[in-house]
């Protein structure tokens, strides 16, 4: 997990920032950039932080250095999601160029909170259904960035299913409201797999 989130930093934030026009870098190659970070966990998380030092060391080798042509905002909300809508109300109110954000209660606060910054994501399971981008293909808008599920994986995971468990002939999906008694219900009868996915908390 430490190095997907590192490579998440990497590859969007980092794109972001060499997407600047390279006119103006050239022009005026001391101005300063600002980005804005909105995380809803902890700043002693050692994941996130391990992320935050990669996403600093990719900026430097773009040429991207804090405190000559660069300045990072960082809003922490240590798990308290209540704090979101402040801290992004915050780091729009900082006019930044581009704002990074990961997880969707984090992304919904920053869309209600402006529809002009550009706004870069990572670890959102369907964004199109959460409603932050029109589609995959073309997002639209100003938000966008790294889903974390695949739909196309669903059936490759019933395929490895089968292969691990060649008698089964029941498949359960289910969501949160209904696992406990879904489960129950499921396992009253033989044969039967079950499959989860990778879906953090979507609160809007």
């Amino acid at each position: 997990m430490l190095d997907k989130g590192r490579r998440a930093f990497i590859r969007l934030l980092g794109g972001a920032v060499t997407g600047w026009p390279l006119a103006a870098r050239a022009q005026q190659p001391e101005r300063m950039r600002r980005i804005g970070v909105l995380m809803p966990f902890a700043e002693s998380d050692p994941q996130y932080q391990g992320s935050v030092a990669s996403f600093r060391d990719a900026l430097v080798k773009l040429g991207w250095v804090e405190g000559r042509n660069l300045r990072i905002d960082y809003r922490w909300a240590g798990g308290d999601f209540g704090k979101l809508s402040g801290y992004a109300a915050e780091l729009v109110a900082l006019m930044p160029d581009a704002i990074f954000v990961m997880n969707s209660v984090a992304v919904g606060a920053l869309q209600r909170a402006t529809r002009s910054a550009p706004i870069v994501f990572a670890d959102v399971p369907d964004p199109v259904a959460a409603g932050f981008v029109s589609s995959v293909a073309r997002p639209g808008g100003n938000i966008t960035g790294l889903a974390l599920y695949e739909h196309a994986i669903g059936a490759k995971r019933l395929e490895l299913l089968k292969q691990l468990a060649p008698g089964v002939t029941r498949v359960l999906l289910h969501n949160v409201a209904e696992i406990e008694a879904a489960i129950d219900a499921f396992a009253r009868e033989p044969n039967g797999g079950l499959i989860t996915l990778a879906h953090p908390p979507v609160q809007t």
